[in-house]
């Protein structure tokens, strides 16, 4: 639950390859300030931290790099095709991740920020929903996800499947969403879809701040 009633956050996430980036985008072109959870996910595995060396302890030195940081492609060869070993990576990473996007929902409420993009690819599997008033989903035929993934990571068929078939299914995402997003077409109808969701939700705040001002 979120804990800063003047601020709203709206989580955003979707199955890989699903062309989230480009909501994103759009929602931080339109006045909202955008959290990339993935980015957090970098910090806080960076070399010398404390979540780094728990990683180690559990996966050994091979997920490291000569010059002793994370060797993600190798841990995600470990991870990607053993659902217990992606299980122990999330319950050790999920965490600080968490600490670390609360931290930053303060200080950007602290600065006066009262529209904010939680953008996370795991944003149910580190119930960080639990933060977010209005929760969109960014779905796309599997086919068109596994060519976008493979190009944009230069991984094989086989690698982009396994990282497909570790996230939650289609349904998962429109059960657990307000709003869904499908992106099968082009970049200028995903961008009007994207403006148009952006301006609603900016509108509905907006409209429940002016009548909680009203009742005081």
């Amino acid at each position: 639950m979120n804990n800063t009633p003047e601020v709203m956050i709206v989580g955003l996430t979707g199955q890989t390859g699903a062309g989230k980036s480009t909501v994103s985008r759009v929602f931080s072109e339109n006045g909202y300030v955008v959290i990339d959870a993935d980015h957090i996910s970098r910090v806080v595995v960076e070399k010398g931290t404390d979540c780094l060396r728990e990683l180690v302890e559990i996966f050994g030195r091979e997920i490291l790099n000569p010059d002793e940081t994370l060797n993600r492609k190798a841990l995600a060869g470990i991870v990607f095709t053993d659902k217990t070993k992606l299980e122990m990576l999330n319950s050790i990473i999920y965490p600080y991740i968490t600490t670390e996007i609360l931290s930053r929902i303060k200080q950007y409420s602290n600065k006066g920020n009262r529209l904010i993009l939680l953008d996370a690819p795991t944003l149910f599997e580190s119930h960080s929903d639990d933060f977010c008033e209005i929760i969109i989903s960014v779905t796309a035929n599997p086919e068109i996800r596994k060519k976008r993934i493979i190009e944009r990571d230069g991984i094989t068929a086989e690698q982009a499947q396994n990282r497909m078939d570790s996230q939650l299914d289609t349904e998962y995402f429109i059960a657990h969403s307000d709003y869904i997003i499908e992106n099968n077409g082009s970049f200028d109808v995903v961008y009007d879809m994207s403006k148009e969701l952006a301006d609603k939700i900016k509108y509905y705040y907006y409209d429940i701040r002016s009548a909680f001002m009203t009742d005081f």
